[in-house]
């Protein structure tokens, strides 16, 4: 069964969310490359869920527009 805009939106934060906090752990032990490599992860599932929140957003607008 697919999952909504919402509940794919709301992963990909928490998704993102936890590989910020394992960079933060990787960068820490002296693992720059591994860090570096969770970051651009992180990065990208925070502009992925950024991209869906704001079709959300453009989407809820129109429909309160009919």
């Amino acid at each position: 069964m697919p999952q909504s805009l919402h509940a794919q939106a709301a992963e990909l934060h928490t998704n993102a969310a936890y590989a910020h906090a394992a960079a933060e752990c990787q960068h820490s032990s002296g693992d720059h490359i591994s860090a570096q490599d969770l970051t651009r992860m992180a990065y990208e599932r925070s502009q992925e869920a950024a991209r869906l929140s704001r079709a959300i957003a453009k989407e809820s607008l129109e429909t309160l527009k009919t």
